[in-house]
């Protein structure tokens, strides 16, 4: 089966939220970051981090998977599912160098 390239986005549950986290939301967002990296680690992630937007600051990934279930997989075990909300799209298609 052909991997396939998906874009995921993290949507925080407020516009303020990278600016005004509670001690135990930062500390959720801790693990979050370990969590991708150790995907990373595995193959699973090509890129992510926080998007700057001035509208809001929210989270882009760029993973590798088998498939939508797999997506789903993934994002279900990642810690910042309990206070954020994420969607995600295939890519069409991917140019790496």
């Amino acid at each position: 089966m052909d991997k396939k390239y998906y874009m995921i986005k993290l949507i925080p549950t407020r516009p303020t939220f990278s600016q005004d986290m509670t001690p135990d939301e930062r500390s959720i967002m801790q693990q979050h970051v370990i969590y991708w990296r150790g995907m990373m680690e595995k193959g699973f992630v090509i890129t992510f981090g926080p998007v700057l937007d001035p509208n809001g600051v929210y989270g882009l990934g760029i993973i590798v998977a088998d498939d939508e279930a797999q997506v789903r997989a993934f994002m279900a075990d990642d810690p910042a599912t309990s206070i954020n909300t994420f969607e995600f799209n295939q890519m069409l298609a991917v140019v790496k160098s």
